[in-house]
């Protein structure tokens, strides 16, 4: 095997040192794909599977003409905007956040749905991939999920601004864009008479399929765009009720769980963030890379280190599944486990119920990814947004009966 395998990673502890091999493993597998040219591991990386060869959270994957949906897995386009309010009050705009986003399963109610942009719309027609999903492109419009998806409010260190970040993918049309694209990657594999996991198969770019299917991804990118700022609108709009109309002074956004186009390769980013120029059409030249609730969420320029293949970690990672993180604190107080980890910050849940497998204990030491993206190289801090209060979905029920039937 020559695959060029850079692991930009160092582990400190026992735990770190369990999760590294995990990593390693998968990653050896991956690299006997034959379209894999090379690896880059993040100091974020955690497994993201039992199935060997499966990339890990953290990690990128660079392939020749080649396109694999389970590289980018079904939560496509999950990624991070920023939208700069000024001089406002964070807590009048976390109440507004509230009030305008949607978290959890499903898409919105019906009169609480906004309307996704026409042009978005007539793309998604057009493409083969996309032209049935668009009930759900508009029924999950402005969504969030669940999981570690969040909608953070804080103040820019460099200025004192309050800004909104919020965190989430695609959902349902792009959950159901994966499965479609991995049936036709299978398919392509198959006739080639290629033998490889099912979900390391892979689209080549040449054919009439794997250009649609980069088409697809690129619409919808377009839609998750705009779906993280038609959230942001909402609550400029009911906060400018109060104070007036709201100019906003800074605004961008980057992809962290995608596939990239540089110099002819594809770059399958999996849980890693772009740290290169010109990675998208409406790069802004900075970067969003969060840490948890209770930690600044860091703002990075592009370092375009050779060791990350340009990438940088989109996190903190984790050293456990959440439900090894659940079990070390079965049998303690809920609400003191809160206080203890978040203090008197605002941390919400969109249902009212908590998920504690979301707290900063959950995730490696947010100190020692920080020293590790400078020791690497992988990406210049620029600025940190220091928290105020977030939203996150909060305990979902159908997680429980997964851990209950595991």
């Amino acid at each position: 095997m020559n695959t060029p395998i850079h692991v930009n990673l160092i582990a400190t502890n026992e735990h770190e040192r369990d999760n590294l091999a995990k990593v390693m493993a998968h990653v050896i597998e991956l690299a006997k794909v034959p379209t894999v040219e090379a690896i880059a591991v993040m100091p974020d990386a955690c497994p993201a599977g039992q199935a060997p060869g499966t990339i890990p959270v953290g990690a990128v994957a660079k392939t020749g003409n080649a396109i694999h949906p389970g590289m980018h897995s079904a939560d496509v386009c999950c990624s991070m905007a920023l939208t700069n309010y000024g001089k406002v009050d964070p807590a009048a705009v976390l109440n507004a956040a509230s009030a305008s986003t949607h978290f959890g399963a499903g898409g919105r109610w019906p009169d609480r749905q906004l309307p996704v942009p026409e042009g978005i719309i007539r793309l998604m027609a057009a493409n083969t991939f996309l032209r049935d999903l668009i009930p759900d492109a508009r029924a999950h419009f402005a969504t969030q999920g669940d999981g570690n998806h969040f909608l953070y409010v804080g103040k820019l260190e460099s200025t004192g601004d309050t800004v909104v970040v919020t965190h989430h993918g695609s959902r349902k049309p792009g959950a159901m864009l994966y499965k479609l694209g991995l049936e036709a990657a299978n398919a392509f594999v198959k006739s080639l008479g290629v033998i490889v996991p099912a979900h390391n198969a892979w689209l080549d770019f040449n054919t009439a399929a794997g250009r649609e299917y980069w088409d697809a991804l690129q619409i919808i990118r377009q839609w998750t765009r705009a779906s993280h700022f038609a959230i942001h609108d909402q609550i400029g709009e009911k906060i400018g009720e109060k104070i007036g109309v709201l100019d906003y002074n800074d605004r961008f956004w980057n992809e962290h769980n995608f596939v990239f186009r540089r110099d002819g390769s594809f770059y399958h980013a999996k849980g890693a963030t772009p740290s290169f120029a010109g990675f998208a059409g409406d790069d802004f030249g900075k970067t969003l890379i969060p840490m948890n609730c209770a930690e600044p969420i860091l703002i990075a320029e592009h370092a375009d280190a050779p060791n990350g293949l340009g990438f940088a970690p989109h996190g903190a990672g984790r050293n456990f599944s959440r439900k090894q993180h659940l079990s070390t604190l079965s049998g303690m107080d809920a609400s003191q486990i809160i206080l203890d980890e978040v203090g008197d910050l605002d941390i919400r849940a969109f249902n009212g119920v908590p998920d504690l497998s979301e707290l900063p204990s959950a995730y490696k030491s947010a100190a020692a990814v920080q020293e590790q993206i400078a020791s690497f190289g992988l990406a210049k801090i620029v600025d940190r947004v220091l928290p105020h209060g977030s939203i996150m979905a909060g305990e979902q029920p159908w997680r429980n009966k997964k851990r209950k039937a595991a």
